[in-house]
């Protein structure tokens, strides 16, 4: 079976992309490993500068009890915090909602949806050939790799970050508790950092991100949280007083934040695939939307002989992805190192407390202006 396009991962990247593509009349297959909906390690804070471009898909998240977030409580492991308005805002939904959402958009539109594993993608005679798991064949013109953070195909692609391991672990889980809706927290603790919001139907997303050298001293995830986390009295809140909703939380190790190229073996890498930014920053999933929409306009633009050749089209996109992400990794890097001091950012907390104006043009760096709509 042929399409024009063929979009591999269906997280918030590969979503946004399927949906655009389809409401401008292309034929589009996503591939996806697991049925929606489902929970996935993730902050599940959006930067606002996404919400203009969403909304003109078609999906407003406050029709699905998003929170809307103004605020910001930034701490160090020792407890110092200060507090401060966020320069554009944004909202809380948890995956397990916008994901089923956009899903649901998308194949309104006419996106064929199938729930299988890419087991290899071919590139031969200017057309793509993705084989399944479930040994079934599919053809395009055009790929976007959406997979996220590791993947089989990375392995497969020989991609130079795969090769190298990442010490970094995410683990997330859902509480009941109290916790204001209008706030996002962000609060440090020895050897990582751990986000606090609410979601749509008043659960808390806590979801933190640390070193594996430091979480192996313990026999599991509880231990750690008790003996490592609760040193913030932030955490020591949240661990001692919320009431865990999952099972049990959900992690996901080798986690790679390693510079990787938006176009590999002409595949248009979106969200993760092409690059990740330090969750700490608490705009990766705005980054993702927005490499949808860059991905999504210059197929467009490709479709409609704008662009003209294969060549042109990944080059337009490599420097659009570059332009507009570039800088903002950077700024993610330099931050998490800075969240990683120690000693010196409990001196740093206190510089900030009585200069809280300097934290929103450093969150600036992080973060892009408001999306235009996809039309």
């Amino acid at each position: 079976m042929s399409f024009k396009v063929i979009i591999v991962g269906g997280g918030l990247a590969g979503l946004t992309s399927t949906l655009h593509l389809s409401k401008k009349g292309l034929k589009v297959l996503l591939i996806e490993k697991h049925p929606y909906p489902r929970h996935k390690v993730c902050g599940e804070y959006i930067s606002n500068e996404v919400l203009p471009y969403l909304q003109s898909l078609g999906f407003n998240p406050f029709d699905f009890g998003a929170k809307n977030i103004t605020d910001l409580v930034l701490s160090s492991p020792r407890g110092r915090s200060v507090s401060i308005q966020l320069p554009l805002g944004g909202f809380s939904i948890s995956r397990y909602c916008i994901d089923a959402e956009l899903a649901k958009k998308a194949q309104e539109n006419g996106t064929q949806i199938v729930y299988a594993t890419v087991k290899n993608i071919q590139f031969e005679d200017d057309k793509f050939e993705v084989t399944t798991n479930q040994d079934e064949q599919f053809t395009s013109e055009l790929v976007i790799g959406a997979f996220g953070k590791r993947s089989n195909i990375d392995v497969k692609m020989e991609r130079d970050f795969i090769q190298k391991t990442s010490p970094f672990l995410g683990v997330k889980a859902h509480y009941k508790g109290d916790f204001p809706e209008d706030v996002v927290g962000l609060h440090n603790f020895e050897g990582g950092y751990c986000g606090i919001s609410k979601v749509e139907n008043d659960h808390i997303n806590v979801c933190y991100i640390t070193d594996f050298k430091s979480f192996k001293k313990f026999k599991n995830i509880n231990a750690f949280q008790k003996h490592i986390l609760t040193k913030n009295p932030f955490l020591k809140e949240a661990f001692e007083n919320y009431k865990l909703v999952f099972d049990k939380p959900l992690s996901i190790s080798q986690v790679s934040f390693a510079t990787k190229n938006p176009v590999e073996n002409h595949i248009l890498m979106c969200g993760d695939s092409a690059g990740m930014i330090h969750p700490l920053a608490g705009n990766g999933m705005s980054m993702a939307i927005r490499a949808a929409q860059m991905a999504s306009r210059q197929i467009l633009k490709f479709n409609s002989g704008e662009i003209v050749s294969r060549n042109e089209l990944e080059a337009a996109y490599t420097k659009s992805w570059n332009k507009e992400f570039g800088r903002r990794l950077k700024s993610g890097h330099i931050i998490a190192r800075l969240f990683r001091l120690g000693v010196t950012w409990e001196f740093a907390m206190i510089f900030l407390k009585i200069f809280p104006f300097i934290l929103p043009p450093i969150i600036k760096q992080t973060h892009g202006k408001p999306m235009s709509e996809c039309f």
